[in-house]
């Protein structure tokens, strides 16, 4: 088996860190769990198990997990959410992890709940993220959110069998706090990048992110779980835009945004 550091960054996870934890136990020696702040029990309830618990600033998505990666011990790290467990089929590739070299990446296939509800289809459905990499290759950018890992020319992507168990959300009261939260730092986001909020982006990518997630990709047969979903996310299309829209305007004041 070839060594991995597993990181996990989190605030206020104390309700599924314990979950996480629990499903990673026996994978690896060098568990790095880097709290941002926490007012609940994570950091206490992380400590119940055989983990480095550090505690740090919040920079962004992108910085912060640069700065929790700098714990680890081993070079090859794997990138989870305080919400992600491991199945126990992932947990057996994990274990006998014998990458060819360090010009691979491999991507995680998810499994999303929505409380207990798998999402099997729309925006959650068929889901995989690339969370398994040499740090001496691969880095995280600085984005402050919906970072993404630099991944130079000539590195392969490959997948290890299993699944990563993620629960998006416990409740609507969670999935609509995150929305809002999600929207905003995107809108910041944008502004920053010199993006402008037009006018078919404010009043129609919401209901083409409906759509597409909704019927297109076939969410309608999730039920009321896949309904509530597509909403969700065009909700959080518009807050995004429509904030990207104050921001341009307190930034120009004299442009007509209206």
């Amino acid at each position: 088996m070839q060594p991995v550091s597993i990181v996990i960054i989190c605030k206020n996870e104390a309700a599924v860190i314990g979950d996480t934890l629990k499903s990673l136990e026996g994978v690896s020696d060098d568990i790095i769990v880097y709290d941002n702040g926490s007012t609940d029990d994570t950091v206490a309830a992380a400590r119940k198990f055989n983990v480095q618990v550090h505690q740090g600033s919040w920079e962004g998505f992108g910085k912060t997990k640069a700065k929790a990666n700098s714990f680890a011990k081993y070079d090859w790290i794997l990138s989870l959410d305080a919400d992600e467990r491991i199945d126990e089929q992932l947990k057996r590739s994990l274990l006998t992890f014998d990458p060819p070299d360090e010009q691979t990446v491999y991507k995680l296939q998810f499994r999303n709940f929505l409380g207990n509800k798998f999402l099997r289809y729309g925006e959650w459905g068929n889901d995989s993220h690339t969370r398994l990499f040499n740090r001496k290759i691969v880095q995280w950018n600085n984005e402050p959110v919906h970072e993404t890992l630099l991944i130079p020319d000539g590195v392969s992507i490959s997948k290890l069998n299993g699944f990563v168990l993620h629960t998006t959300m416990k409740d609507l009261h969670e999935y609509a706090q995150k929305t809002v939260h999600y929207a905003m730092l995107s809108a910041d986001k944008y502004y920053h990048q010199g993006k402008r909020a037009s006018w078919f982006k404010i009043r129609l990518s919401p209901g083409f992110t409906f759509f597409n997630y909704y019927i297109l990709k076939l969410g309608f047969l999730d039920g009321y779980a896949g309904y509530v979903c597509a909403r969700m996310t065009a909700h959080y299309t518009f807050l995004k835009y429509a904030r990207l829209r104050e921001l341009n305007r307190a930034g120009d004041p004299k442009t007509d945004l209206s």
